[in-house]
């Protein structure tokens, strides 16, 4: 294989991004689109100059200029589809979040080794260049143990179209949580290396978008005119099996002085840092200033900061996959114990 083939299943706005990033790696083409709503197929087709459109995944998957896809559409189907995928021979990049819970997550990653396709979650916050200068900060020693982290992504008014498969539960699974949420939530475990949550503790809120408020103009999905009853707003403390704690916070829609609002912080013994942008934190050993540290020397890990190249260098050059099915799977579980959290409003042991 000179080249890895793409094909894309859900023709969204997010695939406009995504298609981007394919076609800029010199080792891979986009040969197939695929939406149930043709026209947006056949727009994605013709700004890519993609030979291949279809209405149907399955019909995506019988093509054999297909080598590997990447499947972009309403959460319910994340696990069926990438399933199916690799069941007919194809590699596999979801975009997040994984699926609707931990079992259907488990199932996946059993088909993945069942079927020797290789599986990954874009997560794509860890990818970016501030995101890769901590981790390397982080993997020199320097920050020490780091004990604590508060990630949060608030919006002032961002649900995407009200009326879409983004606030049907039945659809989506959750709302904020799912959609923003879970890209903090990755970024801090991956940053503090600590995949093993023992509890979470957790809240949601349904307070604007069931009352028509919030919208933004994201996305290019169908308007289905479903109730809205998902998640606007998220809270949880997850507790780390060193000790570390993770503090999230998460909103489409929240009373907020700025429109936007989004860090991950992180405390360590010898260092703090954020991330967005990427600052450390010190005293100055030598005259008991206190320093922060701007520019940053550190080089990013990946030089190409690109989930789609890190997928793809993996299949050719074998560059270690930065987001691995385990870890993925580590966070829905603690996905999945938020949600039992604001049901039982108690604390869940995993």
């Amino acid at each position: 294989m000179q080249r890895l083939r793409f094909g894309i299943i859900g023709s969204g706005k997010i695939s406009q991004y995504s298609a981007q990033s394919i076609v800029n790696h010199p080792r891979a083409e986009l040969t197939a689109a695929q939406d149930i709503n043709r026209k947006r197929a056949e727009q994605l087709a013709s700004a890519f100059e993609i030979p291949h459109c279809f209405t149907e995944a399955s019909e995506l998957f019988a093509c054999d200029e297909v080598d590997a896809v990447y499947i972009a559409v309403p959460n319910k189907y994340h696990a069926e589809l990438s399933i199916a995928a690799m069941r007919a021979g194809k590699h596999v990049l979801l975009d997040k979040p994984f699926a609707m819970n931990a079992q259907e997550a488990e199932e996946v990653l059993r088909v993945s080794e069942e079927t020797g396709q290789l599986f990954a979650l874009g997560m794509n916050q860890r990818f970016n260049e501030n995101s890769q200068k901590i981790k390397a900060v982080v993997q020199s020693g320097a920050f020490g143990e780091i004990y604590y982290a508060k990630a949060y992504w608030m919006r002032r008014e961002g649900i995407p179209r009200l009326g879409t498969w983004f606030g049907s539960k039945a659809l989506a699974g959750a709302g904020s949580i799912y959609d923003i949420g879970v890209h903090l939530l990755d970024l801090s475990l991956y940053l503090m290396d600590n995949f093993e949550p023992v509890s979470v503790f957790g809240s949601t809120y349904t307070k604007f978008g069931n009352r028509g408020l919030g919208e933004s103009d994201w996305g290019l999905s169908d308007k289905t005119d479903s109730i809205f009853d998902v998640d606007d707003l998220a809270a949880a403390m997850i507790k780390l099996k060193n000790g570390a704690t993770v503090c999230l916070e998460t909103s489409w829609a929240s009373h907020i002085p700025e429109n936007e609002r989004l860090n991950v912080e992180l405390f360590g013994t010898d260092l703090g840092a954020s991330v967005y942008p990427a600052k450390l934190y010190k005293r100055d050993p030598l005259d008991a200033d206190y320093r922060t540290i701007e520019n940053i020397a550190a080089k990013p890990g990946l030089p190409h900061c690109d989930r789609f190249h890190n997928f793809i260098n993996h299949l050719f050059e074998d560059e270690p996959l930065i987001v691995s099915g385990e870890q993925a799977l580590a966070v829905q579980r603690i996905l999945d114990a938020i949600a039992e959290s604001c049901r039982s409003g108690k604390s869940i042991d995993l």
